[in-house]
């Protein structure tokens, strides 16, 4: 079973040969150190599930670059906006390093709800637990001090502080790369 299947089966709990139809869609693609999934003005035409590697999503603002995710495997990697309204992204997608995604492309996306009687609402708590996520990093960003997201996101993610440039991560955390790095004198793990 791919990572892919385990996750739908997991998380959906789908019958085995509904997670398969849905998995054939999915092909496995590279995606290059320094190459983009997505830049901003494209519209998204694929929903990609992380298999390895490190992804950022990024914006460039008049004043400074702001990291809004780094996408390590098991998270799905898209701009909903594109995908489901066809409008221009305002992110850019870059792989950090060599990775592997499972992706399937809009139309094919799109016609599941033909084949997959219940894909509807699967796609309903896809989507969802995509906001859910969004909430719980709002709340975490507006109700804890730098501090608090430090330790909760090293928790998480301790691998990632030797992988990942600190200013994309402390620009993800709300906070400057000095304060980060005060932080990380601070507070030895």
């Amino acid at each position: 079973m791919t990572e892919l299947e385990h996750y739908i089966n997991s998380y959906f709990g789908l019958s085995k040969e509904h997670v398969q139809t849905i998995t054939s869609f999915f092909h496995l693609t590279e995606l290059n150190k320094g190459n983009f999934f997505l830049k901003e003005g494209q519209v998204c035409n694929a929903l990609s599930f992380h298999k390895s590697g490190l992804i950022r999503v990024y914006v460039n603002t008049d004043r400074k670059e702001i990291t809004q995710w780094i996408s390590t495997k098991g998270y799905f990697v898209t701009d909903l906006s594109g995908i489901i309204f066809n409008q221009p992204s305002k992110w850019n997608i870059l792989a950090l390093t060599d990775s592997q995604l499972y992706s399937i492309n809009k139309s094919d996306y799109n016609n599941l709800g033909h084949i997959i009687p219940q894909w509807h609402e699967l796609e309903k708590l896809f989507i969802a637990r995509c906001f859910t996520l969004l909430e719980d990093r709002i709340f975490t960003l507006l109700s804890k001090t730098a501090e608090e997201r430090y330790q909760l996101y090293f928790a998480q993610n301790p691998e990632l502080f030797n992988q990942v440039p600190l200013h994309y991560l402390a620009s993800m955390m709300g906070m400057t790369p000095e304060t980060l790095s005060r932080l990380r004198k601070k507070i030895k793990f």
